[in-house]
């Protein structure tokens, strides 16, 4: 079923963790050899998608668990959950369909069409357009076929509501709650678009703000208009500084190709990453339940290493 809302265009895509701040319920004890994440009732763990890269920029995926190490407003913690196995996937396609689109629209399907096709039989994807308004052309699903259907389905015209197409999307990954420790899934969220939010009803500020506060990588596309005094305009530099925060902020990761042709590469990329990604969590040291940012920095032991995650989360509350 489809349904319709007032937003913007771009292309976004989304995937992370949808363990939320509420720890799932206890399960029964697994069988022998299967290891149970240490979630536990009442406690809230802080989780964290960590990508590790080497100075050549190639992912670490042999890292173990005591080789991380995480540090919140400074002070080092303990980590009680490590995982870097490929934890399913919940991921929100977000295809800009705004009139500027109109020429780079087959192309951009078919990139988002081959990113959709390396799903696993475990992950959800859903997909959305969005020009003048939002619309979910597909709710989340593994069938690659009507994922495909959705997307060749997209036509361009009308404005571009961005920001209150990534606010749909992250509404809509909240929902994906794991019952159990079973269920829990990478989300990620991956936005193309070629240019500024012209038209949505909600600001930048309160958009930033729930990506800050969610459990979602968000991956963005900014697509430059060919090489030319178009390239600088105030506009694409507007776009661009909200495609680096975005990403920034939520562990994702901001990529600016000038040829449309180039999509499909950056897609198998962003699909290599998440499945590079090792899943670590801890409980806070700090008890206190004031609502305020704290700052997440991780690090590891190895010489010439980076790893890049959310760069922090809001405290819990008292109500």
């Amino acid at each position: 079923m489809t349904r319709a809302l007032v937003l913007t265009a771009a292309v976004i895509v989304s995937i992370g963790l949808v363990a939320s701040g509420q720890a799932p319920p206890q399960q029964p004890t697994p069988p022998p050899g299967r290891q149970q994440p240490a979630f536990r009732a009442g406690v809230e763990l802080v989780s964290l998608n960590v990508t590790v890269v080497d100075a050549a920029n190639h992912y670490a995926t042999d890292l173990l668990q005591d080789e991380f190490n995480v540090f919140e407003d400074g002070i080092k913690q303990d980590v009680t959950f490590f995982n870097k196995t490929n934890l399913p996937i919940a991921l929100s396609v977000l295809l800009d369909t705004s009139a500027s689109m109109e020429n780079k629209l087959q192309t951009a399907q078919d990139a988002a069409v081959g990113f959709a096709k390396r799903l696993r039989p475990q992950d959800l994807a859903e997909v959305i357009d969005f020009d003048s308004r939002v619309a979910v052309l597909q709710n989340f699903t593994n069938n690659a076929g009507e994922l495909e259907q959705a997307i060749r389905k997209t036509s361009a015209g009308g404005s571009t509501s961005l920001y209150n197409a990534v606010y749909i999307a992250l509404k809509d990954l909240k929902k994906v709650v794991a019952k159990n420790t079973e269920e829990i899934r990478r989300q990620a969220l991956v936005l193309l678009s070629d240019g500024e939010d012209t038209s949505s009803l909600l600001p930048f500020e309160e958009v930033l703000d729930l990506a800050k506060r969610s459990e979602t990588a968000i991956y963005t596309i900014g697509l430059r208009a060919q090489e030319g005094p178009e390239t600088g305009t105030k506009g694409f530099k507007e776009a661009e500084f909200v495609l680096k925060q975005l990403a920034q902020e939520t562990g994702g990761r901001a990529f600016f190709p000038i040829q449309v042709s180039e999509l499909s590469g950056i897609y198998g990329q962003i699909s290599d990453e998440l499945s590079s990604q090792y899943t670590i969590g801890y409980t806070s040291r700090n008890p206190r339940r004031d609502g305020a940012w704290r700052r997440i920095v991780v690090r590891v032991n190895r010489p010439s290493m980076n790893a890049r995650t959310k760069q922090g989360y809001f405290a819990p509350t008292s109500h």
